[in-house]
């Protein structure tokens, strides 16, 4: 084996079961090394997985990370020093929830809607009471808003405390309502954008996603764009990245969600994966190119195709060129090196807010919502849950107590759902266990989209019976659930 040889790093592509793969080994054709596969199968599979990459000496672990796997590998990563993640967890950190998506910009001084994050029930509730409308709700926790199925304008107190009752969503993420003409979406690899393009929403509608009506563009995105996303971008150390920005009516840019895990064509990931190839054997891999805007030109294809296609490579102009122009904007926005950091920005002890508070539910009540005073007077469900040191304060809302059920009595629940068959409801309660279950229907149940053969359609059916048997009342699972 060569000098050369020897200096390549070992890589390992990172999967969790039932989790969409981002990568595969055809988006790094070329390397002339194995490239070794290892799959983290949930539960209490952190010891063996650990054992996996060590027994295979992989040096790079590629892939991301699940929000409800994100804390876990943190661990994880710490019980691996000498391997390095790619992306980096800090880099994920604002993969895992809309909250840390908060924390990042305003760290970075990157300009975001204003936003309030609320654990404390009486503070929320006092908050929605005071507040000035329309407000934006969203869920915080997971990874993306699937299609904004997970974003909801309020334009009154009394439509927001609705919300948070049937909605339950954990912690309160309450955001200024900004009006936009449209969104664009930058994604990045190197700090380079590769990829922009708008997002309309339908005449008289605010939400931009394609799945809600919207259309898209790829035309004249504003520079000033590709350069707020390039600054998220270097401030995240991101190897690539992905940000959603809001044009106002005004024309002002404020980020509304940044992430390494995004959706992206094959070929965009065959990008990545040469800027990775080049990133860490640089002695065998020559510099990538990418041609500025290329968006304008491919955006032309039909998605269809686009979907399809394979290994999209450009010719860098030079001075030997007929016109003699040499494209000064590829200097502008040039492929940069990202560096490698050890140290943690986001310590789990000091940001994971979420998993170091206990809570409990609100209990909820029979009683119609008519105003702000009325709910707070009868005791209404909020929706927000509480964290163990405001458990039990004087608060004037009932909490109720709620047995989590067996793996046994979860599946006959999945199964009494109409259109939930035994696989996948074997394959949920197997792989999460009940305790996780439990947490993912109550408070993320977008995460359930991650298993095969479960769209939103079904999630909705499944979350209409989950509220109905479980949200309002005890656990039940003896009556039938259509």
């Amino acid at each position: 084996m060569n000098t050369l040889t020897q200096a390549r790093p070992r890589i390992g592509l990172l999967y969790l079961d039932h989790v969409l793969r981002f990568f595969n080994r055809s988006n790094f054709r070329g390397w002339p090394d194995k490239i070794e596969q290892v799959t983290y199968h949930w539960g209490n599979d952190k010891d063996r997985f650990v054992a996996e990459v060590k027994r295979k000496k992989i040096d790079v672990l590629i892939g991301n990370i699940p929000a409800t796997a994100y804390e876990t590998f943190r661990e994880i990563a710490r019980e691996l020093p000498d391997v390095r993640f790619l992306p980096s967890l800090d880099s994920q950190f604002s993969n895992k929830s809309k909250e840390n998506v908060t924390h990042f910009c305003e760290k970075y001084d990157l300009p975001i809607p204003r936003t309030r994050i609320f654990y404390a029930v009486d503070e929320a509730l006092a908050f929605l009471a005071n507040t000035d409308y329309p407000k934006i709700v969203k869920r915080s926790y997971g990874p993306s808003n699937y299609g904004g199925y997970f974003v909801h304008k309020v334009d009154s107190a009394d439509e927001a405390l609705r919300l948070f009752s049937e909605k339950r969503y954990y912690p309160a993420y309450i955001q200024d309502f900004v009006p936009m003409k449209a969104d664009i979406r930058v994604m990045l690899v190197g700090h380079q954008p590769v990829c922009a393009f708008w997002r309309r929403p339908p005449e008289g509608e605010w939400l931009t996603n394609t799945s809600q009506g919207g259309s898209m563009d790829y035309q004249a995105v504003p520079d000033g764009v590709l350069e707020l996303a390039v600054k998220a971008s270097k401030a995240a150390n991101a190897e690539y990245w992905a940000c959603d920005i809001a044009v106002s009516m005004e024309d002002d840019y404020t980020i509304l969600e940044c992430a390494t895990a995004f959706a992206a064509f094959p070929y965009i990931r065959d990008w990545i994966g040469l800027y990775l190839m080049w990133l860490l054997a640089p002695q065998d891999f020559r510099k990538p190119y990418f041609a500025h805007r290329n968006w304008e030109e491919l955006g032309k294809i039909d998605s269809s195709l686009l979907r399809t296609m394979r290994y999209i490579t450009f010719g860098q102009a030079d001075y030997s060129t007929d016109t003699g122009e040499y494209a000064p904007a590829d200097e502008r926005y040039r492929l940069q090196e990202t560096s490698y950091q050890r140290e943690e920005e986001w310590p789990s002890e000091a940001w994971n807010f979420q998993g170091n508070t206990a809570y409990k539910v609100i209990a909820a009540t029979c009683e119609p919502v008519v105003n702000v005073s009325q709910i707070m007077e009868q005791e209404a469900d909020t929706g927000i849950e509480q964290r163990e040191e405001v458990a039990n304060a004087p608060l004037h809302h009932a909490v109720a107590e709620k047995k989590t059920p067996s793996e046994e009595e979860l599946l006959a629940f999945f199964l009494r759902v109409k259109s939930v068959g035994k696989t996948l409801a074997t394959d949920i309660v197997t792989t999460l266990g009940a305790e996780e279950t439990v947490r993912l229907l109550d408070h993320q149940p977008e995460i359930l989209l991650q298993f095969r053969n479960l769209k939103h359609k079904k999630l909705a059916i499944i979350m209409d019976a989950w509220r109905e048997h479980g949200a309002h009342e005890p656990y039940r699972f003896d009556e039938a659930v259509e």
